[in-house]
């Protein structure tokens, strides 16, 4: 048994010393310098106990030494569980706890706040701070620079990565080496990338889009990525001349937009801007070729399958699409109900199959058989239509998920905090547009009888409890929330109600 993601993403750059990381100081890591430090890793995991299977929790800032924990946990057979840096303690609580894992590494400022959260789990606490300094680098600053990869099949999990679901509770979405080199395989191809392309990389690496697609494409092509901390606009201007592509989220490419010096003459070199993890408006779409001659490139994707569609390198990329199904995977329009296929043009639940789709939900049997069918076919939640070209377009989300600046919202879990708020009777989140994000949260509050709602207290709560993407922007405060004859909160109609306020702020 070999290590398939190791063998395709990582050996065939062992000993080569060409360009991988370009830093934002200036450093250059070669691809051998990069694999040494992840073989450092490697055997630095096994000091502290990690055994093939286990999970790793890693709540740190991007940097290359995170990045090659992610590339020692693959070649050790340890299952990586990246964790968004916004999230607060009581919400890391719940991961760490419900994933069992053996290490858990986050940022040495943060260390005393969370050793109790390992203490209580018997996770081993590491710290790695963004400039590469902490425990765990102490510990791998010891270790050889030699590591055998760990022999794994297809089916074995690689990752572990926690979407939130709609009573609250977070589902485990399990991924296994098949799930993320497919993917990988299939983008390299749509995408034609190769060793001489340079991706501008300032991503975050806690998300699936800036680690399974950004970084798992550039390391099957074998060209190297300008790796930022973050997107900060003057840098990115500043290294987008040396870059052949971008990937991105809408947010990026809307303050691009809003600066006069990114030009034509800029990004003429460029060979594809690619978008993603939030829907891209129209206008930005179209904003973007007027000023560039670029058309962006907007793909679908979801925690549970990493990408599933894309607009086409050739051709028609149509804006408001999401472009046609990547090479094995399948997708389909049901009746939410009987899950029968609709035809060409209706809007129905969107359907996926293929190599992409993951194992199922982390000791969630129950969940797994509800959403993951027997013959294969995930339901997304996502409401879409398909074309007569074969189009794909999301025209509405199940569950009222909100995608805030490339994050997934679930209006469910910032409700139940809500309503345990002081002279709160009952909320109603949902999303409106925003210039800058695609979307962010408008929080609908009714009082109890009598009570007044101290915003200012509810807006301090949130920010101890609830991570910074999923803090409301905007509170409306009713008497009543609009039902309809059953008693259902018309969310549709407060959707439509405050579709506007964020682009009044923004006026």
């Amino acid at each position: 048994m070999t290590n398939p993601l190791y063998d395709a993403l990582f050996a065939p750059h062992e000993g080569k010393d060409t360009a991988f990381l370009h830093l934002a100081d200036g450093r250059v890591l070669s691809h051998a310098d990069f694999l040494a430090m992840a073989d450092r890793t490697a055997n630095a995991l096994g000091t502290l106990g990690v055994k093939p299977g286990d999970r790793v929790a890693v709540h740190v800032e991007k940097s290359p030494e995170a990045l090659a924990l992610y590339a020692a946990c693959v070649k050790a057979g340890v299952v990586f569980l990246p964790l968004n840096t916004a999230y607060t303690p009581k919400e890391l609580d719940y991961f760490v706890g419900d994933s069992g894992a053996a290490l858990f590494v986050c940022d040495p400022g943060e260390a005393e706040a969370l050793a109790p959260i390992a203490a209580a789990t018997g996770a081993v606490l590491k710290t790695l701070a963004g400039d590469g300094s902490g425990s765990l680098s102490d510990v791998v600053a010891t270790q050889s620079a030699a590591f055998a990869p760990v022999p794994r099949g297809e089916d074995d999990l690689a990752a572990l990565l926690y979407t939130s679901g709609t009573t609250g509770r977070s589902k485990g979405a399990m991924l296994t080496q098949k799930n993320l080199l497919s993917n990988a395989q299939a983008l390299v191809d749509c995408w034609r990338f190769t060793a001489d392309d340079v991706l501008l990389h300032a991503l975050p690496i806690f998300h699936s889009h800036g680690l399974f697609v950004a970084t798992n494409v550039m390391l099957l092509a074998g060209g190297a990525i300008i790796f930022l901390p973050k997107f900060d606009l003057e840098t990115v201007l500043a290294k987008l001349p040396k870059a052949t592509t971008m990937m991105g989220v809408p947010t990026f490419y809307t303050r691009l937009l809003d600066d006069p010096r990114f030009t034509r003459d800029l990004v003429g070199h460029m060979r594809l801007f690619i978008s993603g993890s939030a829907p891209l408006l129209a206008e930005t779409h179209r904003a973007f070729e007027g000023r560039t001659g670029h058309r962006i490139l907007e793909r679908y994707g979801m925690t549970e399958t990493s990408m599933n569609t894309s607009n086409p390198y050739d051709g028609d990329r149509r804006a408001g699409t999401v472009g046609f199904p990547l090479p094995g995977v399948e997708v389909r329009v049901c009746d939410p109900e009987t899950r029968a296929a609709l035809p060409v043009g209706e809007i129905g639940m969107l359907h996926v199959r293929g190599p992409n789709v993951f194992k199922g939900y982390w000791q969630m049997p129950e969940k797994t058989k509800e959403e993951l069918q027997e013959d294969g076919w995930f339901i997304t939640g996502d409401l879409a239509r398909i074309d007569a070209d074969g189009y794909v377009t999301i025209v509405g989300r199940g569950k009222d998920l909100i995608i805030s600046g490339g994050y997934n919202i679930y209006p469910k879990e910032i409700e139940i905090f809500l309503d345990g708020q002081p002279g709160v009777k009952e909320s109603a989140v949902v999303g409106a547009p925003h210039p800058d994000f695609g979307e962010s949260v408008v929080a609908v509050l009714v009082p109890e009888g009598g009570a007044e709602i101290d915003l200012a207290a509810i807006e301090a709560a949130a920010r101890a409890d609830l991570a910074g993407f999923k803090r409301p922007r905007h509170y409306v405060v009713l008497d009543a929330l609009p039902r309809n004859t059953m008693g259902k909160v018309q969310k549709a109609e407060l959707r439509a109600t405050y579709a506007e306020v964020f682009r009044q702020k923004a006026g």
